[in-house]
């Protein structure tokens, strides 16, 4: 095995073993014996009606001290018998819950869809936090050269909003059929209370209310018409996508209106590609 390879082995397993001793640890600060995790993690195998989640004496004594990664089922009746939060246990086995949505922002996926990422799980920005008393904010700046110091917020208090309540949605990075009003790539923002198609009320296309709709085929971003039991799924017309039409109730369903859409400025992940 080449040097480099074995260092990277070797700092991996260090980790687990790491992970295993705090598991140990814990364990020992409630004064259980290794009979007793057995037992009471057999009791949870016998309500779930699985076996995976009992944590037998040899496998737990290989977690503590060989660094033996437990199984979701394991992992899960160590932490109920622990008192454990789940999320930070998988960080001891460097899974970073909370940066699922950054890394999942590095896949593309061409179709629009829905996004089931819980918002509420720690997730932070990294923000400033500090500025230049100097700085005019009624002016466009470049506040990169006036910040003085960085710091991370949870992005639940980024808005005075719950973020829990809401849904979200991604713009498929193959989606173009709400461009320019909605560029693919975008995460939407869904309220799931406002399902009910509003067919008046705005003054321009900007103000026109956007959907989220859920068909057997996939999900859609468009305004909306409904008449007759036929819904009408309307693209952006800069966009040259065609309109859609399904049977209303039935054939599709709404998931809710579009409140917040949060897209990249970046010129080259907004090129658009002709068909």
């Amino acid at each position: 095995m080449p040097p480099v390879i074995a260092l990277r082995a070797l700092r991996q397993d260090h980790s687990m073993e790491e992970a295993g001793q705090k598991l140990r640890r814990a364990r020992e600060k409630l004064n259980l014996k290794f009979r007793d995790v057995e037992q009471l993690s057999q009791a949870i195998g016998e309500r779930r009606g699985n076996p995976e989640f009992a944590v037998l004496i040899s496998r737990l004594s290989d977690i503590e001290n060989q660094g033996t990664v437990p199984s979701i089922y394991k992992l899960y009746s160590l932490c109920c018998i622990y008192r454990l939060d789940v999320n930070e246990v998988l960080a001891w086995y460097r899974v970073p819950i909370d940066e699922i949505a950054s890394d999942a922002g590095l896949i593309e996926i061409g179709k629009t869809h829905s996004v089931g990422f819980n918002p509420d799980n720690g997730a932070e920005a990294l923000l400033p936090i500090s500025l230049d008393p100097g700085l005019d904010l009624r002016r466009t700046s470049f506040i990169s050269e006036m910040v003085q110091r960085w710091g991370k917020l949870p992005l639940a208090l980024l808005s005075s909003a719950d973020v829990r309540r809401f849904r979200y949605g991604f713009m498929g990075t193959e989606d173009w059929s709400m461009y320019p009003a909605v560029p693919p790539g975008s995460l939407l923002v869904v309220d799931d209370t406002k399902r009910k198609i509003q067919t008046t009320g705005w003054r321009s296309l900007s103000e026109r209310p956007i959907y989220f709709l859920e068909h057997r085929d996939g999900y859609y971003c468009r305004w909306c018409s409904v008449k007759d039991g036929t819904i009408s799924l309307i693209p952006d017309p800069a966009s040259e996508a065609s309109i859609l039409n399904f049977q209303f109730p039935g054939e599709i369903e709404v998931v809710g209106q579009v409140i917040g859409v949060a897209m990249s400025l970046d010129p080259e992940k907004r090129r658009r590609t002709r068909f």
